[in-house]
Order: structure tokens, then sequence, then C-alpha cells
């Protein structure tokens, strides 16, 4: 004979019934966001769906259910404690891992100044070329004109770019904002 006379899935539900409200006031009581008091509830009635046969009868279950959330809990904190060290690790390492992205603003902003004093013919082709990352035959496409046409208006555009962009020295550690430039040149 079964335990559960009326069926497993019964008695998990007139478990739920009875003590949901029970155990998730528990668990907001010991929680800072109701999410997480939601999280440890769901866990609980997990473990009791898996353990349902080590559930007290009676009233026995909710001090039960509670021990499960006590632990569930426990679990809960220990891995908050884990993500915001974690965090903490990721804020300190980070910022030497990643280059200063002031540089590449300040090369974005010569870049952008530069495109501004282009044609709007060359500022298109350029775009297509460096920013969509398109290369001759696909701008010809978009252009509805022949590859034929395109590489030199591409190459005096860049030509017309790097002047714009001036030859001056710049500060040790500063890219040129030309090196954009050239690295896409070396693209086939």
């Amino acid at each position: 004979m079964s335990q559960f006379p009326e069926g497993r899935e019964q008695e998990f539900r007139r478990l739920y019934a009875a003590y949901f409200d029970a155990v998730l006031g528990y668990a907001l009581r010991r929680t800072d966001r109701p999410e997480d008091a939601a999280d440890v509830t769901a866990e609980t009635f997990l473990v009791a769906w898996r353990r349902l046969a080590h559930v007290p009868p009676g009233e026995e279950a909710r001090p039960w259910l509670y021990g499960v959330a006590r632990r569930t809990l426990a679990n809960h904190r220990r891995g908050e404690h884990r993500r915001s060290d974690l965090g903490a690790r990721l804020r300190r390492e980070l910022p030497a891992a990643l280059p200063d992205p002031a540089a590449d603003v300040v090369q974005r902003a010569d870049v952008t100044e530069a495109m501004r004093r282009l044609s709007g013919r060359d500022q298109e082709v350029l775009e297509l070329h460096l920013w969509e990352g398109l290369q001759p035959r696909e701008i010809a496409e978009v252009l509805g004109l022949t590859t034929v046409v395109v590489r030199p208006r591409l190459s005096r555009a860049r030509a017309r770019l790097r002047e714009a962009l001036g030859n001056d020295p710049e500060p040790a550690g500063h890219h040129h904002s030309t090196d954009l430039l050239a690295a896409q040149e070396e693209t086939p």
C-alpha cells in the first residue's frame, strides 16, 4: 500500500496549500528582496516534493519546512556572498585588464570631426568601409556603382581623411587617429 493513499501529487498540493504562506513569510522576514524570498520558498517546496516521504504528518510539517527553508536560505546567502566577492574582485581587476577608454573617445572625436569636414560622398564611402566593415565590392553594391569606381573613390577619401586628421605628433601612449585607417587599408 502506498504511503500516500490519495496520491503523491495530492499530498504535495495539500502541503503546499497549507504551508506556502508560512514558508513565504519566513523567507520574507529573512531576506532583503521579495525576489529572494520567492526563490527560497520555491526551493523549499522543491525539496519537499523530492523528499515528500520524509515530511512529517500534520502540524509537524511546518517546522520541518522551516528547517528546509533555513538551510536553503543559508545556501542562498553563501551564493550571494560568492557573487558579491566575485563582483568586487572583477571591479578591482577590470581596470588593469582593459585599456583606458578615454584615448579611444579622443580618437573617435578626432575622426568624427575630420569626417564632418569631408564631402558627403567621401563620408558615405568611408562610413560604409570603416563603420560597417564593407569591402569595395560590397560598397559598390550598396551605392549602385561598380567596384572599378569605388576603389579609387575609397582610396581618395582615405587620403583626404588622413589629411584632415593631420600628421601632428601625439603624446606618448596616444594612438594616432589614422591607426584605424591604416588597419582598414591592410584589409583586402
